[in-house]
């Protein structure tokens, strides 16, 4: 799942970023409200995660102008323990559940799921294309009916493909989505894990799932 984090404690983000990271999830983290509310409109997401109080826009507002865009996207808030007016405020205006200060990161990932579960069911939790499904609930990669082993690596570069198919995605663009740092120029990493990804999922050299566009980088074949 691809994840937005609005989150100005730096502790807090970073703990979330790294654990939601470890478990194969996208994650977008940003400190500032306003930044914060420019990507939830601009790109798709699973789920958002927003703190209440961050500098620029607020939490609540942010939730309020994306159920005003009939914007459907689960949201958590993320609010102080005592905090009891902002979180019945948040769930009268669309959030889909809160979560107060401190908090485990197992539990954020269980709630997360629930969300993801009561918004879409299968059809949002369930990547496909031919025969490969992507369970992003259990995750669960699967050829058919065999089962599919994945480093949490791996399974971030094929959810990050499948979730666009046919999108051509840069060598940069990959390396900023499932690594989380620029690009390198003298690295193969992306190209290296590509292959790991194909030779596991078996994928025919002659009609691809993940093709390659020389020069440019890969995309997950539309069909």
């Amino acid at each position: 799942m691809k994840v937005l984090l609005v989150e100005d404690d730096r502790k807090i983000a970073s703990f979330v970023t790294k654990g939601l990271q470890e478990q194969g999830f996208v994650v977008d983290a940003c400190r500032d409200g306003d930044a914060g509310c420019d990507l939830a409109l601009e790109q798709p997401y699973d789920v958002i995660l927003l703190d209440v109080m961050v500098p620029g826009r607020d939490g609540l507002s942010i939730l309020r102008l994306l159920r005003e865009k009939q914007m459907r996207v689960p949201v958590i808030l993320i609010t102080a323990r005592g905090s009891l007016n902002e979180r019945i405020e948040g769930l009268n205006l669309g959030a889909d559940d809160y979560l107060p200060k401190p908090f485990y990161i197992d539990e954020l990932i269980a709630r997360m799921h629930a969300v993801m579960r009561r918004a879409g069911g299968d059809s949002v939790s369930v990547l496909r294309a031919g025969d490969v499904s992507v369970n992003l609930l259990t995750r669960e990669v699967k050829r058919g009916t065999q089962s599919v082993e994945l480093s949490a690596r791996e399974y971030a570069l094929l959810t990050c493909l499948m979730r666009s198919p046919g999108r051509v995605f840069t060598r940069t663009q990959l390396q900023e989505r499932v690594w989380n740092y620029h690009h390198d120029p003298g690295t193969n990493l992306v190209d290296v894990y590509v292959q790991r990804v194909r030779r596991k999922i078996s994928d025919d050299p002659e009609q691809p799932l993940i093709e390659t566009l020389r020069g440019v980088g890969y995309r997950f074949r539309a069909s």
